[in-house]
């Protein structure tokens, strides 16, 4: 199995979901040359630079039965799809404003059997609900991407982590939040979850949502 050696990395995934990300790549990597999901020069490292990439945050989350997640700017279903795989008990939106793209996210979960999902064209700022955790990866600047979801966070606490925004990102985290009086708890470093010069000064964070919610973005 081509993720065998991930496996270590990531003790709270459960045995069953691993074929299934197995499948999950080699769905993508088909829709991959039909429609550009994710770049040409980044696909054949798909596990190594993303997938696991995604995966680490499962050593810093744990989901109630019946958790609701929204994906914002999934593009290919990052990280919203291998997250659903590996939290079979929670239900993920996952959004895009690129029909297409929503498309293949749809398709796959399908091919995947993931009742859990659902893929929407739809611009996160006109959506309506709520949701306990919204995640996004390198989608937008900080700012820019908490005016966008400001309105759909849920208040609460029932999870491993108080709902709130979980973002993938590098670089100067601080700089971009600061001006707002938002703090951020850095949840993962990945380079050292992965081992991985790659992912240096790379980090998965974490903002509480009452942290945002009260918050007034010149971006609106």
């Amino acid at each position: 199995m081509k993720l065998a050696p991930y496996q270590h990395l990531f003790p709270n995934i459960p045995e069953e979901a691993w074929p299934m990300l197995e499948q999950w790549a080699e769905l993508l990597r088909e829709w991959n040359a039909k429609i550009n999901l994710i770049s040409r020069k980044d696909i054949d490292a798909l596990e190594a630079r993303h997938l696991v990439h995604c995966l680490a945050i499962t050593n810093a989350l744990n989901l109630m039965n019946g958790a609701r997640v929204l994906d914002v700017g999934t593009g290919g279903g990052l990280p919203g799809l291998p997250m659903a795989i590996c939290y079979p008990q929670a239900k993920f939106t996952l959004v895009d404003s690129i029909a297409k793209k929503v498309g293949v996210v749809q398709s796959i979960a399908d091919e995947l059997g993931l009742e859990n999902v659902v893929a929407k064209q739809i611009r996160a700022e006109t959506l309506k609900k709520k949701y306990d955790f919204v995640t996004g990866r390198a989608v937008k600047n900080l700012p820019e991407f908490l005016s966008w979801i400001q309105n759909n966070l849920q208040k609460g606490n029932k999870h491993s982590l108080a709902n709130g925004v979980i973002y993938w990102k590098g670089g100067s985290i601080d700089a971009e939040l600061n001006p707002l009086g938002i703090q951020s708890n850095n949840l993962v470093d990945l380079e050292k979850a992965l081992g991985d010069p790659y992912f240096k000064d790379k980090f998965i964070i974490h903002i509480k949502a009452e942290a945002v919610t009260g918050v007034r973005f010149l971006q609106k």
